[in-house]
């Protein structure tokens, strides 16, 4: 399989990884520059040249794994028989320098509902690197989006559901995802809910609903009389959003996606873990 395949591989599956790259050769060396090898959690593809080289980059590939570290390191190896080496000497002659770059999982965000406001907040999360899950009840909305000219170039993964009971699709997103409600009717935002609070530990990472602060209250009573404790009912944020200027829907949008954005940094590539920001701001 070559690197790039490789790379889409992980990122398919949602899995981290790291990229080797030869950068630099000086002297005689296994490989040349632009040689690459694709470093996941339990498997490698190519290779930077074999031996020592080789299996101390995999060594240090394997820790940036385990830290979740996303910084871009350069190494530099000597290959000849007075250096130092955990795996075998390599007499080549030569000095090498890697690139290592890890692939971190990119964050995933689901949308339910594609109304006006779902509309604007899918065109301006799509210009993010992350999975971004899009669902609606009425085929007419999913079917608009797919063709919606500004998802055309989109940076993101976009996953289009057409789901006439909305919290079915909810089984169909990853874990780690970031759940925004916001469907054209409040009997199915509480639906969606109500299923969300009762998806498994980890596989929501959080879950938002626009409205207002008298939707809150009504939701929040609503989740207890179906059974949900207060801490758990705890875990719906409403309202969602940065306060903005109107009410129009890309006004609206705009600050629900800073207020996500700003979770997925909290939490990118934790697929356990729980942020601790909470929106503030009421929207329509």
């Amino acid at each position: 399989m070559s690197w790039i395949r490789a790379v889409t591989a992980l990122r398919e599956q949602r899995l981290p990884g790291v990229l080797v790259t030869v950068v630099a050769v000086r002297g005689h060396a296994p490989r040349d520059p632009g040689a690459r090898m694709v470093v996941g959690p339990d498997r490698t593809w190519g290779s930077v040249g074999g031996g020592n080289l080789e299996a101390t980059v995999l060594d240090r590939a394997r820790e940036l794994l385990a830290s979740g570290s996303s910084a871009v390191e350069r190494c530099r190896f000597d290959l000849h028989e007075r250096a130092r080496t955990d795996h075998g000497r390599q007499c080549c002659g030569g000095e090498v320098e890697v690139l290592l770059e890890p692939l971190p999982v990119v964050a995933s965000v689901a949308v339910v509902g594609l109304g006006h406001v779902g509309l604007e907040l899918a065109r301006l999360l799509s210009r993010h690197d992350l999975d971004l899950h899009l669902v609606d009840s009425r085929a007419a909305h999913v079917d608009a989006v797919r063709h919606h000219p500004a998802l055309a170039d989109a940076e993101a993964t976009v996953h289009l559901h057409h789901a006439p009971l909305p919290e079915v699709a909810l089984g169909l997103v990853p874990a780690g995802t970031h759940l925004l409600v916001m469907s054209h009717d409040h009997a199915e935002d509480l639906a969606v809910c109500d299923a969300a609070l009762r998806t498994g530990p980890g596989h929501l990472a959080s879950i938002g609903v626009i409205g207002s602060a008298a939707k809150a209250r009504r939701f929040a009573k609503a989740l207890r009389e179906e059974g949900h404790p207060p801490d758990v009912v705890e875990r719906v944020r409403c309202p969602i959003g940065t306060p903005g200027p109107g009410k129009e829907p890309a006004v609206i949008a705009l600050g629900v996606a800073a207020d996500v954005l700003g979770l997925t940094g909290a939490t990118y590539a934790d697929a356990d873990g729980r942020p601790d920001g909470r929106g503030a701001a009421a929207t329509p």
